[in-house]
């Protein structure tokens, strides 16, 4: 048998109502207003709220919140099995914003000295095999089935499917570089092949780097298959010597695992054609850095990082290339991310069966949570078009960039 408390009850009883070691969890569902239901491990329920529950959260364990309450614990806690989510996790998430998202101590350390202290092909190679390391099947089961694009989608209406959004993002692509039957394009990240079908079928000659064996894999039987004038290489772009400069550079969602922007635009510039063009695209942040403890522990170890819009385009003008075009693209990706997380949740049982519980639950939290981190915009999107110019910039060494900032001081 079970208690339910209304709204007016729940004021002066409900701490003799929960036990001591949830105390604070429930204190931060009341204060977040939200319309919602804890349900405790003896089966009794308090409501939040003023309506029907939005969401649930139901205890398995008195112990969940064992090590504190700020965003990383209770992520844990929840890949742990420690608590489930019903009904709409898209609107649980909304409670994150009364939380602390700073990542400890410890995991700022690993950042830095992975940052400051080892190859950053090194890094590329350990976040990108870290994360794709489930097989191609796994990724399919919510990504777009028709490019299979790993990144944000363009949406005409907010009604499209994210097969729809692919292709409109790949038509963008195509005619904000120019691109013509037999032009050379550079694809840095093939993903699983959507540029290369898409232009390599329009008669483009594509070259695609990758660093995951299994993209590799898959683009290469794509290529195959489809007899596309492309070549894929297992290579990192930061070490690409290419035969000759190319017509245009593409580079999508893969700037996060770049950070160091003097060096990714220097060697654009070197790869480019007087006159060729780069489009970019990625998630974004408006400091640089800035990623949730969770995201680091969970999904993307190593240097991953948002793109710092404002730094990026700095590297651009600094290294001879001229901007086109920036587009914010925020309310795209948070429409690809929430298809993302309902296909990933359709398909909870398969993946379940085939990668485990802690798998879905690590990736369920990071696509609804990345879904809403959109909508409230504690993160961005954005994609850039630039040209290089007719010599490569005056790309300013650390003095004179440091007489720059203090120029800018007094």
């Amino acid at each position: 048998m079970t208690t339910t408390l209304s709204p007016s009850e729940i004021a002066p009883r409900p701490l003799m109502q929960v036990p001591r070691s949830l105390r604070s969890f429930h204190q931060l569902l009341e204060y977040s207003r939200i319309p919602c239901e804890l349900v405790l491990p003896s089966g009794d329920s308090l409501h939040y709220g003023n309506g029907a529950p939005e969401f649930r959260v139901r205890i398995k364990s008195e112990r969940a919140f064992g090590r504190g309450l700020d965003e990383l614990a209770i992520a844990r806690a929840y890949v742990a099995g420690h608590f489930d989510v019903e009904l709409d996790m898209a609107r649980a998430m909304d409670v994150r914003s009364q939380l602390t998202a700073r990542p400890p101590f410890g995991l700022l350390a690993k950042f830095w000295i992975a940052r400051l202290l080892r190859p950053m092909t090194h890094e590329n190679k350990f976040a990108v095999s870290s994360h794709y390391s489930l097989g191609d099947d796994f990724y399919l089961t919510f990504i777009d089935r028709r490019w299979r694009f790993y990144s944000h989608g363009i949406f005409h209406r907010e009604d499209e499917s994210i097969e729809e959004a692919s292709e409109h993002k790949l038509e963008r692509m195509y005619d904000s570089l120019g691109l013509k039957p037999g032009m050379r394009l550079l694809d840095i990240g093939a993903g699983w092949g959507g540029v290369e079908e898409y232009c390599g079928e329009r008669g483009v000659n594509v070259t695609a780097l990758t660093i995951a064996p299994d993209s590799h894999r898959f683009v290469s039987r794509l290529i195959e298959q489809r007899r596309l004038p492309a070549q894929i290489r297992l290579e990192d772009f930061l070490t690409h010597i290419p035969e000759e400069p190319y017509d245009s550079v593409v580079i999508y969602g893969v700037i996060e695992h770049i950070p160091n922007y003097r060096k990714f635009v220097r060697h654009v510039w070197d790869c480019l054609k007087p006159g060729g063009r780069l489009y970019l695209d990625a998630s974004a942040s408006r400091e640089k850095y800035s990623v949730s403890g969770f995201s680091r522990s969970y999904i993307w170890p190593g240097t991953h990082t948002f793109l710092c819009l404002q730094d990026c385009v700095q590297e651009l003008l600094y290294h001879g290339m001229d901007l086109i075009e920036v587009k914010n693209e925020t309310r795209d990706y948070e429409l690809t991310m929430r298809q993302w997380a309902e296909r990933f949740d359709a398909a909870h049982h398969e993946i379940i069966a085939r990668w485990g519980e802690r798998i879905y639950r690590s990736f369920r939290l990071y696509l609804w949570g990345g879904s809403r981190a959109f909508r409230h915009d504690y993160i961005q999107a954005y994609s850039l078009v630039a040209r290089r110019g007719s010599g490569p910039g005056p790309r300013p060494g650390a003095a004179r960039r440091l007489i720059n900032e203090v120029k800018g001081w007094v």
